[in-house]
């Protein structure tokens, strides 16, 4: 390709609303283009980028014997009405209706189709197992679509699924896919982690995500993990060992204290000279437009995707102080479970509540707290608190530690969640009709381009991976004007394109600066530089990177591209 004909716009300063440096960086090297808030081009650079990726994860995935296909990415309403997330998938379900006023949607998943596919296909256990996958885009109505491709409302992925005859067949294929998984982001240039994690709308009992560990703020997740032992999960879905599981206040009897102006945890501990694990927050949400309180201990945060989980809620939010008092009859700053109406208003307790005693709760009146406060018995505490770094590992009990990662892909073991209610049956040896026992397995790859880029960038632009870079070379001749630079610059360009070394020749007749820069920006994995030195038989060799820079002949330039490329690819 000849940088003269390609069709892209690099900019000198990255756009005003970009968070992520993957978004800054692919807007400005020109990779995608924002068409709408969440919706982009994807240009020829980011296309390249995307195929290769899609080729990476086609190779693997055909290696395990799944089948490629393509489903509607415009589904009826029928199909997810059968499911029954129809009602219950909140408003990131983009809906519409066609000309004959039929209920459609823009497909976020695919779940639906493929069971629906399948039950009209498979009718015997002979036929099983199954799995077959797809590369197309999805779209998912997201109310604050933000950091480019990381998190935008239209996307592209690979989602895979499977169909069994029983539970030991899809954990096989749960761990073929996890191994393939593994293949696809190590062969992308990605270190990953598999993590425990929510299963969200998805659903099932089991499931894991593929994270990307990075140092940048737009990590989505907290990922804690053990060095000692393999244990590592999503903050979703972590559990831990507390430090101190059990507590004490130190109070004789239980009596209501006057505490003006006393309402944050911390506050109340100097007040009271106890430590705030000897206190018993209330957190007041709102779920699915009905009122909850999370009771927990007070060195502990709520984690709202447990919460949810535990409410079996669609969404949820804190509530407003003017909500406290209507709702609850209460005070923001001095809540509690006590004298609630429990039949309008759900309870939870937390696990670390079941260790404390002689405690302090908020009394439900202004600037009171009840001291010496004690739980009743025959309380059902669930899990709903966040992991914090230095709790103790549950396996292991060795300190847990923390890092942020980048969710590029997710395995569930869906069970019959999907074709128990669409009746998506088989039947067996016995003559008998069963749901397929199925599993789900899900690749972001625009999210992958962007992880990427998110872990491996430096001042000057993007470092691609060489697997996935969109060319593997830049030849530049410094100055388009001088016959012997442009001759040695397009017989090494040929060369390597004979080679099936993807080059790019920058024949444009701008500064040396202009092309070093854009190199730089657009990530090149190396880039070869014909300027005066070639009058002494003798070009540039640069390495992305790690900048190294040195002086070959063209006829060794091009054996070390060659080397570099296969060895790196």
């Amino acid at each position: 390709m000849k940088m003269s004909k390609l069709f892209v716009q690099t900019l000198r300063e990255f756009p005003n609303d970009a968070e992520a440096i993957s978004h800054k960086l692919l807007v400005r090297a020109g990779f995608i283009k924002k068409l709408a808030n969440g919706i982009y081009t994807y240009m020829p650079l980011a296309q390249r980028v995307l195929n290769k990726i899609s080729n990476i994860v086609r190779e693997e995935m055909n290696a395990t014997g799944a089948q490629e296909l393509l489903m509607p990415f415009v589904q009826p309403a029928e199909v997810w009405q059968k499911s029954g997330r129809w009602q219950v998938y909140g408003k990131e379900l983009l809906r519409c209706k066609d000309r004959h006023d039929n209920d459609m949607c823009l497909a976020p998943t695919h779940e639906e189709v493929i069971t629906s596919v399948v039950s009209d296909v498979i009718n015997s256990y002979k036929q099983l197992p199954l799995n077959v996958y797809q590369i197309q885009s999805k779209f998912r109505d997201e109310i604050r679509p933000r950091f480019g491709l990381l998190r935008g409302r239209e996307f592209i992925m690979k989602d895979a699924y499977s169909f069994h005859t029983s539970q030991e067949d899809l954990e096989r294929e749960y761990a073929v896919m996890a191994t393939a998984y593994t293949n696809i982001f190590n062969r992308c240039g990605l270190e990953t982690k598999a993590v425990q994690s929510d299963s969200g709308a998805i659903g099932g009992s089991v499931s894991h995500e593929y994270m990307v560990l990075t140092d940048t703020a737009v990590g989505e997740n907290d990922v804690f993990y053990c060095d000692c032992c393999d244990y590592s999960a999503n903050s979703n879905h972590a559990i831990s060992i507390l430090p101190v599981q059990e507590t004490d206040g130190g109070f004789e009897k239980e009596e209501i204290v006057d505490t003006p102006n006393v309402k944050t945890i911390e506050d109340l501990a100097k007040f009271f000279n106890i430590e705030t694990n000897c206190i018993l927050k209330a957190v007041a949400y709102i779920y699915d437009s009905k009122p909850a309180i999370a009771m927990i201990r007070g060195d502990k945060e709520i984690e709202e995707t447990k919460l949810m989980n535990a409410l079996n809620a669609l969404e949820i939010r804190p509530m407003e102080e003017f909500e406290v008092e209507e709702l609850l009859g209460s005070i923001a700053g001095f809540i509690s479970h006590r004298g609630i109406d429990t039949s309008k208003v759900k309870v939870l307790f937390d696990k670390t509540a079941a260790g404390m005693k002689n405690f302090v709760i908020g009394a439900n009146q202004k600037d009171k707290h009840i001291v010496g406060a004690n739980l009743e018995e025959n309380i059902d505490f669930v899990d709903i608190s966040l992991v914090k770094e230095g709790e103790f590992c549950p396996k292991c009990k060795k300190p847990l530690k923390v890092t942020r990662g980048i969710e590029v892909g997710n395995i569930f073991q869906l069970g019959t969640k999907y074709s128990a209610p669409m009746n998506a049956c088989y039947t067996d040896e016995n003559g008998k009709l069963n749901p397929y026992i199925m599993g789900c397995y899900g690749i972001g790859v625009s999210r992958t381009m962007a992880a990427a880029i998110e872990k491996y960038h430096d001042d000057f632009g993007i470092v691609w991976p060489v697997a996935i870079a969109p060319y593997h070379v830049d030849v530049v001749p410094v100055d388009v004007n001088n016959e012997e630079q442009v001759k040695v610059a397009n017989e090494i360009y040929e060369k390597l394109l004979s080679m099936g070394i993807e080059a790019v020749l920058d024949d444009r007749a701008d500064r040396a600066g202009v092309k070093f820069k854009d190199a730089d920006l657009i990530g090149f994995p190396v880039r070869i530089t014909v300027g005066k030195t070639i009058n002494e038989g003798l070009v540039e060799f640069k390495t992305r990177a790690n900048g190294e820079m040195v002086k070959l002949s063209p006829q060794e330039a091009i054996i070390k591209c060659r080397d570099y490329v296969c060895q790196s690819a």
